[in-house]
Parts: C-alpha cells; structure tokens; sequence
C-alpha cells in the first residue's frame, strides 16, 4: 500500500489518505472513501487542484471489501448485514433475538487478523433492529492472504455469534410461599412485570401455591400442562439445594436438575431444571427488587429456547459481581 498525491482530474476510482474539509471546518470526505466522478467535481468546486490518495498493492484487499465476506461468515440467525463508513460492517437483528457467542473462537479471530470484530455481550438480549456487532478493517487494505486465512478459520469452526430468534415466548409463573398461596404474588407479582417488562414480556400464566411439596408439584404440573418456553417460580424462602420443597417439586415433574448455585450477585442461589425441554427457574430473592440479578442473565437465552447449560452458568463468575 503506497500514499501518493495526484491531480483531482485522476483520482476517481483511488482511496483518499485522508479526510478533506470545506474552508469553515466542515468535512467534505472522510478517510479511506472512494471517489467517485461527482467527487472529482465536489473537490474542483471547492478550490482543490491535488489530492492525497492510497494506491493498493496487487496482493491487498480495500477495507469496505474485506469487512463485508467477513460480517457475512462470522455470524447467523436473524441478522442482516449493513456497511458502514471507514471499512466497518455493521450487524443488525431482524427481530428480538438473544445473541450467542463463542468467546473463544472470537479471542482468536481478534489477535490473529488485520479485521477486528466487536459484539454484545454473550446471552444479551437485543430487540429488533439492534446492532449486535461491528467489523472494522485496519486503515485501507488488509492483505488478502490474511483475509483468506481468517475467512478459512471461520468457514471450518463455524460462527463466531448467533442471533437467536425470541418468537412469541410464554413465561409461566408460579408465586409460592410457606404460609399463604396469595402472598408470593402480593410481594413479587410488580417486580417479576418489570422484569419480564424488559424483555417485552408479561408472564403469560400465573399460579400461587402454599409452599409444601405437594402443593408446588400440582401448580407445576399445571404450568407444564399450558407448554410455556420457561417457568419461573418466585418462591418467599431461599432453598437449601435440590433437596427442598421446591427442588423435590421440581424432581417429581421429571426435572433434571441442571445446576445449583450460580457465581453471580445477586442470584447466587439459583436452581435450574429442564422438565423435557423446559427450564424451570427458582431463583429466590430475585423477585424482591427489579435491579439486575441472574434472572436477567439466562432469561434471554431461555426465552429463545436455547438449554443453558450448568457449565455455561458457572461460566457467569467473570462479570458476575452485579452489584
């Protein structure tokens, strides 16, 4: 890659080295554009007769097109890719989607290549429409070989994000508590709609039970019976484990217990089971306040029907300190 100046009458078609401003300070063209022939005439208007431009080599590959195959390969779901000024490529959702990432994969791709990519956060929740990561090529060019070998990389271990789609989710809820069937709903019934809220959400069924095993197995039989993508149970007392009312609960609808304890605060004391391929989330002191907590963490995910796993929770610890 060579920067060279020219005459404006030869520049169309070349890269601009560097941006150039009208006299008052406002910017004509930025860095790394292509001209074109209304350019040329742009720049003869304003005075200019010279032109600072990047010529490349054989071997290299403009900014703008290395980014595009590359926004195209690293990512799928419901995205559409849209390009962006000084070699970015910017990804959009197509509709409300939890986003997956392979962190490992894109900790490689960023030391390895002359293209770097940045995207939301692994399980976040983003609506449609949202940006959920950017491309950008160092200034220019790259070298197509690199460009190659990073498209290669890609091609064999798969993408590095997933925009997965949250369509039409239902959230069933169930409000226990020792003493009376009606006060976990009294207490939690504000918070959990503000939670769900956040995601567009508002639960779907609600059931209250007297927080005894038998009573907490009948109102999960009940949920499961209306097939929601998740049940939540929003319980007054912190469990011990698996072992208590609500994890016996739990074992006797043909939960398979996934994790207990999660290494985030709040929300340390989460159990999670799958009855088939629906989870069922106790999360006790989670319903109190609407700040962050665990629940915020997995619900994306789980909404778009995606099994967390108990070692992806685990993973949580990193970042886990929420408050």
């Amino acid at each position: 890659m060579r920067a060279q100046t020219i005459a404006i009458g030869e520049a169309a078609g070349r890269l601009l080295c560097c941006p150039i401003f009208r006299p008052g300070g406002k910017k004509l063209l930025a860095k790394g554009h292509l001209i074109r022939p209304e350019d040329v005439e742009l720049m003869a208007n304003e005075g200019l007769q010279h032109v600072w431009v990047t010529v490349l080599d054989e071997d290299e590959v403009s900014e703008d097109d290395a980014v595009l195959p590359v926004a195209l390969a690293m990512a799928c779901g419901s995205l559409e890719v849209r390009p962006a000024a000084g070699g970015r490529a910017n990804l959009l959702t197509t509709q409300d989607c939890c986003v997956l990432v392979d962190d490992e994969l894109l900790k490689e791709v960023n030391c390895a290549a002359s293209v770097v990519i940045a995207t939301a956060p692994n399980f976040s929740y983003v609506p449609a429409g949202g940006r959920v990561a950017t491309v950008k090529s160092a200034p220019f060019a790259v070298l197509r070989e690199q460009l190659d070998a990073l498209l290669s990389v890609l091609e064999k271990r798969g993408p590095i994000l997933q925009a997965r789609p949250i369509a039409d989710p239902a959230v069933g809820v169930l409000y226990t508590d020792p003493l009376s069937s009606e006060r976990g709903r009294q207490l939690f019934e504000s918070v959990m709609r503000q939670r769900l809220g956040r995601f567009g959400l508002a639960p779907r069924f609600a059931l209250t039970a007297v927080e005894e095993e038998e009573q907490v197995t009948k109102g999960l039989l009940h949920l499961l019976r209306a097939q929601p993508t998740a049940i939540l149970v929003a319980s007054t007392t912190a469990p011990a484990g698996p072992d208590d009312t609500v994890g016996r609960a739990m074992a006797r609808v043909g939960c398979r217990i996934e994790r207990f304890l999660a290494p985030v605060e709040p929300g340390n004391l989460l159990l999670l089971g799958y009855a088939g391929d629906v989870p069922v989330v106790s999360a006790p002191g989670c319903y109190r306040s609407a700040k962050t907590n665990i629940v915020d963490l997995i619900l994306p995910p789980l909404l778009a029907r995606y099994p967390v796993s108990g070692w992806e929770i685990a993973c949580l610890g990193h970042g886990g300190l929420l408050s």
